[in-house]
């Protein structure tokens, strides 16, 4: 049984729900805890009532907990969210003893394969995290962090939890939206964790957390019906900042890191996304799911993503054009 934990609102409900799903096809024996961050998240999920997911609300983490609850005064709400972070898995392992390693995972991957070679990296380790692997051109960016905050897990015994701990009392300190004094959000505390804690794991597997400032410093390629990352199979796939332009336009974030996605991307990797993402959000009554009529338009959009080196992704007729 693998154990995760994951955060949203109801702004992210259906990335959040694509996530589910695609760790329902790649994971056979999982359960999931969602932390609920407002009042239609948890409507919504409560409503779907879905197997292996466990939701807890905001309160049930707050409550008995009045540094936390202190800390939610004096920042914004993306940063009370970071805030919460570390506070999540420790929340769990608490309540369960059943659990012996928790994964936080950001709401935003979406898994194409089965996650057991990461699992196999973290045989005998207390703590594991994953680098962004900036490509040479972005090393720069390491300016918010060597590692995400996307995959962390913790093992129950003496490292993981002294580190999940140490993580928490550092962001009730301080877990801000900016650079200060080496410290971002609830992210950069992760650069010295494999000199500071004992049995840490750096995962290594370059099928894990591809996303756009990392993409090109692989080679993208589809084998059988499996997506390959230079000679490894893609597990999972961060969307980060990935987002709805309008109506059936939307933002990959590639351009950013000057990537021109290739055939296999577009199709294989963001076409799949799309198509979930809406799925969810009609089940959610948000949207239909890809049901839009072909317009005159759609050459000049066509046209207008080319230019923008594939920026943009255009949904039409249930396909990315």
């Amino acid at each position: 049984m693998r154990y995760f934990c994951t955060y949203f609102d109801h702004h992210y409900s259906a990335r959040g729900l694509a996530l589910y799903q695609s760790l329902k096809r790649h994971c056979p024996e999982f359960k999931l805890w969602i932390l609920c961050l407002d009042e239609p998240s948890h409507s919504e999920l409560t409503r779907l009532n879905l197997p292996e997911v466990s939701l807890l609300t905001l309160d049930e983490l707050e409550r008995g907990d009045p540094a936390l609850l202190g800390a939610k005064e004096n920042r914004s709400r993306i940063e009370y969210y970071f805030t919460c972070t570390p506070s999540l898995p420790l929340f769990i392992l608490r309540a369960d003893p059943k659990v012996d390693l928790i994964t936080y995972l950001d709401a935003d991957l979406f898994f194409f394969s089965s996650v057991e070679p990461l699992f196999q990296e973290m045989e005998g380790k207390s703590i594991a995290i994953i680098a962004h692997r900036f490509t040479p051109a972005f090393r720069h960016c390491e300016w918010n962090g060597i590692f995400n905050v996307g995959w962390v897990s913790f093992r129950r015994d003496e490292h993981g939890l002294a580190c999940l701990q140490w993580w928490r009392e550092r962001c009730l300190e301080w877990c801000y939206d900016r650079i200060e004094e080496n410290k971002f959000a609830d992210q950069k505390y992760l650069d010295d964790w494999p000199t500071r804690f004992p049995n840490v794991v750096v995962l290594q597997h370059k099928g894990a957390n591809l996303a756009p400032w990392n993409i090109g410093n692989y080679r993208i390629s589809i084998r059988d019906g499996v997506i390959l990352v230079d000679e490894q199979p893609l597990i999972f796939f961060h969307f980060h900042a990935f987002q709805r332009v309008a109506g059936w336009i939307y933002d990959t974030q590639l351009a950013k890191y000057r990537v021109i996605p290739s055939k296999v991307v577009v199709q294989e990797i963001y076409a799949p996304y799309i198509r979930e993402v809406m799925l969810q959000a009609a089940r959610l009554g948000y949207s239909k799911p890809l049901q839009n009529k072909r317009k005159k338009s759609d050459g000049l959009f066509r046209g207008f993503a080319r230019l923008l080196k594939r920026q943009y992704l255009i949904v039409a007729n249930g396909r990315v054009i």
